[in-house]
């Protein structure tokens, strides 16, 4: 990839006869000149420029697309997301790039199908999954420790940075955990959070692994403090000290992935505090006592996210503040995906689409719902389009500005593409084509959008049709610029 985009700096000095200058200062070009000196000079000053939006980019974690209030969630208490929801814009159809969380991560940021950016499967060590407890030693040269998204790529947080904003990040970064791959290289002025992909949420370690960094430091100075309880804090500090400059706040939370622990009673449970615990029922099973701690740790994050939205209108930001806030991919154990097929980790609907909220005042109608074909990677271009913060033009983005979609307009995508692996699914307008050891089969989503009629046999021209968009993309995504950690080049 090519040197991150710098654009030519608009007091840079330039030449001029001196005759000339004498004539401009008769001709009384002094006033304006010092006017734009003062605003060069309030902007370094941390004043904010007139117009520049902040962005405030909300994600959780394993969420299903049923476990909201605002879309029909039962017993699921989210005042701050019905907040959301109810002044902004409820996307209906909206899908992420990956169904589980590292690709997924790396696609919202870099705005790239994950076949694309390089990171097209898990940053993460499968022997855990046999209850294997790795050594420090062990754990330094494995595989979750070492890989990461390749540094060519450009994150939305570096365009951004570029063009001078001020930018936070915390919670799971999940992008790579040695020093070239952490947040404060990838155009973050500020980090506090885990680099894996998921942690106690009260020791912050990994199956025994300390997990928590400050910076580019491991730390363990909060350890035995709820993590979504410190995510929040983190990015009230920020928004306090940040406030009167234009900034982005990223906060990917945890939060209600399982605990990923393999201390007996944690495993295989979703931790929530006892006050979050205590507001739904415990449940005579496991999978009840699951889906209690899965409920109470959305409750809990919702709350946080609540608070995000005070002080927003208590700086008086939230006009022109754009939000958004989605899950990383479909639920995961414990969670409602209905009326979706499949969940987490699936190339079913349950996996891909996922609940998106969308709201900034100054620009988008309130209260709007809308079932337009959109995905996370549609976030790059949106971000870059709102903040007036232009990509390189050799810079391949997979997505597009949506905000005229949000505003009421069509949306231009024609098509989506997934793999993971030997599992394969696209979508092309209504179609849906799902190729997967779970199963697979031709759907038409605007009359089946529960996956449930497999209308291969029936409209074997339309399968043929949505199979060969998909090759094509392949061969797209072959021929694209190689991106570690997973290629061959």
């Amino acid at each position: 990839m090519d040197q991150p985009f710098c654009p030519p700096s608009a007091d840079r000095p330039r030449f001029v006869p001196r005759r000339v200058w004498c004539a401009l200062l008769a001709a009384a070009v002094l006033l304006p000149s010092a006017l734009a000196a003062r605003t060069a000079h309030s902007q370094s000053a941390g004043e904010r420029p007139e117009g520049r939006p902040n962005v405030v980019l909300i994600m959780s974690d394993d969420q299903g697309y049923r476990d909201l209030g605002c879309y029909g969630g039962e017993g699921v208490r989210t005042p701050a997301l019905d907040r959301l929801a109810a002044e902004g814009v409820r996307l209906t159809s909206f899908y992420v790039a990956w169904p589980a969380c590292t690709p997924s991560r790396a696609a919202l940021l870099t705005g790239r199908y994950p076949q694309r950016n390089g990171t097209y499967d898990m940053i993460r060590n499968d022997m855990v999954n046999y209850d294997h407890r790795y050594t420090p030693a062990e754990y330094a040269v494995s595989p979750e420790r070492i890989l990461g998204t390749d540094v060519r790529e450009l994150f939305v947080s570096e365009l951004l940075q570029q063009h001078g904003y001020t930018n936070g990040c915390y919670g799971k970064w999940d992008g790579g955990q040695l020093k070239r791959f952490l947040p404060l290289q990838q155009g973050f002025a500020d980090f506090y959070g885990f680099t894996n992909t998921g942690i106690d949420y009260f020791t912050h370690e990994r199956y025994g692994v300390p997990s928590m960094r400050r910076g580019n430091q491991p730390t363990t100075e909060d350890q035995g403090t709820y993590c979504t309880t410190l995510f929040r804090r983190e990015a009230e500090r920020f928004l306090h000290a940040n406030h009167q400059r234009p900034f982005f706040l990223y906060l990917p939370f945890n939060a209600p992935h399982g605990s990923s622990s393999l201390e007996e009673g944690v495993r295989g449970t979703i931790q929530a505090p006892p006050e979050y615990l205590a507001l739904y029922p415990p449940g005579a099973t496991p999978a009840e006592r699951r889906r209690q701690g899965y409920l109470a740790a959305i409750t809990c994050m919702d709350e946080a996210i609540g608070r995000l939205l005070e002080l927003l209108d208590h700086y008086q930001l939230a006009e022109n503040t754009l939000v958004v806030f989605l899950s990383d991919n479909g639920g995961g154990g414990g969670s409602d995906n209905r009326p979706l097929r499949g969940g987490k980790s699936t190339m079913f609907e349950g996996g891909l689409r996922v609940p998106c909220l969308v709201r900034w005042p100054a620009r988008l109608p309130a209260g709007q719902v809308s079932d337009a074909f959109l995905t996370s990677l549609e976030l790059f271009p949106t971000i870059a389009a709102a903040t007036g913060c232009q990509p390189p033009a050799d810079l391949a983005l997979d997505g597009f500005d949506m905000l005229p979609v949000l505003r009421g307009q069509p949306s231009p995508r024609p098509a989506m593409f997934w793999q993971r692996r030997e599992d394969r699914a696209a979508r092309v307008g209504q179609w849906k084509w799902v190729d997967s050891q779970r199963g697979g089969g031709l759907f038409d989503l605007s009359e089946d959008v529960g996956e449930q009629r497999d209308l291969s046999a029936a409209r074997p021209d339309i399968l043929q049709m949505v199979q060969q968009q998909f090759a094509a993309w392949s061969r797209q995504m072959e021929a694209a610029e190689p991106r570690g950690p997973f290629r061959d080049y």
